[in-house]
């Protein structure tokens, strides 16, 4: 269908007002489709002529003030709409498709149970798959929806439930102004948990998942109330949609959607096996973060996506604020400097980088594709930046100002740039041209001289940027001295290239004895690369493991892992620092991402005899962290899950999910018997029998994806091509199993079977990535690409299908990242070729 363009939204803002939409779903039909009727209430210029988009199974009537309309005219989703009068009613009835994509009113049969659940999902513009709307933005309206359904199901929606006049029918009140994509119910036999906190309070699941929900419901609405506290102390305006309920739904897409009164999450949140603290938090800062959209994106919505960051930036920045400072989870920040800005720092140096704020959004379809590390970390990042550069009085000043002047309505860059200048007596317009309108990254790199005496003569933070994009900017950035026989020693910096040209020298290091490591960034105030001087790199090994500060250690982590990625050290010497570091670490969140960052650069950068030395080594690293690690703890979960990811020893593998030599304390439940059997199936030491024995003992939905993951990881030919048509031409599955499959299609260990399907990926996903709905398909083209493929023939083949004029926007998108992945890959193997030549 055809995406909205920035100048059609803009023409059609400029000629209507929307008032208000009465929405009646009947979800009572056939296992296909379902049936909606929608009356939309609007003003608008007199005489002239709109359009309306619905993306029906059927348009079954449509009516326009007092006369019909031939549905004969929909073209594609969109209904033109002529000789408008100043007051109009438009009154559009369909027959809806269910979707398996997550889009659209998403429909879901619990293999546990055979139970059916539905929910919608309207975003990014597909609340026209559930009713007819104007599908923008900015033309925000009230919502009353009424739904008819079986009578044992439970429904719940946006608003308040306002009447059941009979069995089956459900009626909510009216909501205050939304958004089209925000408009969201689910049905079905839900269970559900009520608390209150000043509002009422809600959490739903599936049945088969009700005890795990209860197990940890109190949790859940700890920190749900937690936070609520926390954005009422620094938002003077209060929560505004009167309910607050979380539905954890099946087969969901994103990680969450900020629903204004039910916001929806992907059930993998309601954990059925053990999970580490590192997933708890994850599951408290998306809570926070959803929350946080309340005020950024529902309460003020950007006028186009152009202004995404003023939703996601804002509430990336928030919910790791607000989880930090309100629950147990004091080490957000650690998390996010680990996890989060590493996807901002890759998204921000691939071709197709982009800057926070774009001037231009030329339609959605654009937009969906920045959803990404840009628009999240490194938009969370830079404003972290901005509250050490403006204080944090004058940011919270600004922000209350710019809900109080824009409530229920929308807003833009220069409304919000204006409301903290405003505030903080700064002009921010400087500020916002290098921060928010140009893309890539800046890195800060130590540069020292030590004099005879062995103390530093100069020392100083050297910021350069990438040919291409030689824009440097103002960071205020705290420098830290770790040494071994010393406590640290740390202050604040202001680098400013107006100033300094790029060199800031450290007048207070002159003098001091040069022993230890310099940390540039300490405290992760600002978004840069940070490299270290060749000093302090050597001085790593021996200081990061005594080093108490987790943020310290997750930053030298990251120093690390970068500079392993941009080929400046090799991975084998990343390899060495993990045998002599990690094993004395503490914090599971920093455990847990250098093993899997440093898992992708292993795979990747080395070649395959290499490859089996450095997992060698990191499997003995993650033995020494099990073995002591507390019992029954995370990071001994955290430990177990490192070493059967690195390990070929399938005695050991097969013995654990056996139940025999299991470490005291650890529990080989559900998923992890899952991760045991995928890594079996890799190496060839279990075959079909054993995950269909798997799958027969675990029927849930989780248990059908890990099941289509193993099925595709077997190293059988017949195998990878059932797998390859999976991903390539089926779209019966549900988008969760399809990615699966595709997810355990390519391992290293089977170059030589999968060589084939090298070619194969560029000749078949054209025609793949147009069978599925945009959000499903960038997913599965990204999870298909052959990433382990590195050689040159593979780039050249990635460059001949860049050439063809027919490719979806999100898959151009995905293979000129992904290849530009590969060549970093193929640099790093070239140069350590060249060094042992």
């Amino acid at each position: 269908m055809p995406s909205l363009s920035r100048v059609e939204a803009t023409a059609r803002g400029a000629l209507i007002t929307v008032e208000s939409y009465q929405v009646d779903l009947d979800l009572t039909g056939d296992a296909e489709r379902f049936r909606s009727t929608v009356t939309i209430r609007f003003r608008a210029t007199p005489g002239a002529e709109t359009f309306a988009e619905v993306k029906p199974h059927r348009l079954l009537g449509v009516r326009l003030n007092d006369r019909d309309l031939d549905p004969a005219l929909l073209d594609d989703n969109r209904l033109p709409l002529t000789g408008l009068a100043a007051t109009n009613t438009l009154t559009v009835s369909a027959e809806m498709a269910y979707s398996n994509t997550g889009e659209g009113v998403h429909r879901f049969v619990d293999p546990a149970d055979g139970e059916t659940y539905l929910y919608a999902m309207s975003f990014l513009d597909d609340v026209q798959r559930i009713f007819a709307a104007f599908d923008q933005p900015d033309l925000k309206a009230p919502v009353t929806l009424s739904v008819t359904a079986p009578p044992e199901w439970t429904v719940a929606a946006n608003g308040q439930l306002a009447d059941r006049p009979a069995p089956g029918r459900w009626e909510f009140a009216p909501t205050a102004p939304l958004a089209t994509y925000f408009v969201t119910l689910i049905a079905g036999p839900w269970h559900v948990r009520e608390d209150e906190h000043g509002i009422p309070l809600a959490v739903y699941c599936r049945r088969s998942l009700a005890a795990h929900l209860d197990a940890d419901a109190e949790e859940i609405f700890t920190v749900t109330k937690q936070c609520l506290d926390r954005f009422h102390q620094l938002f003077a305006e209060r929560y505004p949609f009167g309910k607050y309920d979380q539905a954890f739904v099946p087969e969901f897409n994103a990680g969450a959607m900020e629903n204004p009164g039910l916001v929806t999450l992907r059930d993998d949140y309601v954990f059925r096996s053990a999970v580490t603290d590192t997933q708890r938090e994850l599951r408290a800062t998306t809570i926070a973060h959803e929350m946080a959209h309340m005020w950024f994106g529902d309460l003020v919505t950007m006028r186009w996506w152009d202004d995404l960051w003023l939703n996601e930036s804002f509430a990336e920045y928030l919910g790791t604020r607000v989880t930090a400072e309100a629950t147990r989870f004091t080490q957000a920040w650690t998390t996010f400097a680990m996890r989060r800005k590493a996807w901002g720092y890759a998204a921000d140096q691939r071709p197709s980088t982009h800057p926070v704020a774009p001037e231009e959004v030329a339609d959605a379809a654009q937009a969906l594709l920045n959803f990404d590390g840009i628009s999240y970390a490194k938009g969370a990042s830079v404003l972290r930046q901005l509250v050490a550069w403006v204080g944090d009085e004058s940011f919270l000043a600004g922000l209350n100002a710019h809900f109080a002047k824009h409530r229920f309505g929308n807003a833009t860059l220069a409304d919000l740039l204006e409301s903290l200048s405003a505030a903080s007596g700064r002009d921010l317009a400087d500020w916002a041209e290098r921060w928010l309108r140009r893309p890539q990254v800046n890195t800060l790199r130590m540069e020292t001289a030590v004099d005879a005496d062995g103390r530093w003569a100069e020392a100083a933070v050297v910021q350069t940027a990438p040919e291409a994009y030689p824009v440097l900017r103002p960071h205020r950035i705290g420098v830290a001295r770790h040494a071994p026989d010393a406590p640290a020693h740390h202050f604040e910096v202001d680098l400013d290239p107006a100033a300094d040209r790029g060199r800031t020298v450290l007048a207070e290091l002159v003098g001091q004895p040069a022993t230890g490591l310099l940390l540039p960034n300490a405290g992760d105030l600002t978004f840069a690369k940070i490299r270290l001087d060749p000093a302090s790199a050597d001085a790593v090994p021996m200081v990061l493991p005594g080093l108490a500060d987790p943020l310290a250690r997750a930053l030298l982590w990251g120093e690390a892992l970068d500079a392993a990625t941009d080929g400046e050290r090799p991975v084998t010497a990343l390899v060495s620092l993990i045998a002599a570091a990690l094993p004395a670490e503490a914090e599971v969140i920093i455990a847990e991402d250098v093993l899997s960052l440093s898992r992708n650069l292993v795979d990747r950068y080395l070649d395959p005899l290499a490859r089996d030395a450095a997992l060698l080594r990191a499997a003995g690293a993650c033995a020494t962290l099990l073995a002591g690690a507390p019992a029954g703890g995370s990071l001994q979960l955290a430990a177990a899950r490192g070493l059967i990811e690195a390990t070929t020893d399938t005695g050991l593998l097969a013995g654990w999910l056996a139940g025999e030599g299991v470490p005291e304390g650890l529990a080989v439940d559900a998923d992890l018997r899952w991760a045991l059997l995928h890594r079996l199936v890799v190496l060839g030491a279990a075959g079909e029998p054993e995950i269909a024995a798997e799958a027969a003992a675990d029927r849930s939905a989780t248990g059908a994806e890990r099941a289509a993951s193993c099925r595709a990881a077997l190293p059988d030919a017949e195998a990878k091509r059932a797998a390859w048509e999976i991903v390539t031409s089926n779209t019966d599955l549900s988008n969760r199993l399809v990615e699966a499959t595709a997810e355990g299609f390519w391992q290293p260990e089977q170059a030589e079977l999968t060589a084939g399907y090298v070619e194969r990926y560029f000749a078949d996903m054209p025609a793949a990535a147009r069978l599925r709905t945009p959000w499903t398909a960038d997913r599965v083209a990204t999870l298909a690409f052959p990433r382990y493929a590195v050689a040159q023939p593979t780039r050249e083949m990635a460059a001949a299908l860049l050439a063809r004029d027919d490719l979806t926007p999100g898959l151009r998108r995905r293979v000129v990242d992904l290849d530009d992945d590969l060549r970093r890959a193929l640099v790093a193997r070239t140069a350590v070729a060249a060094a042992g030549a």
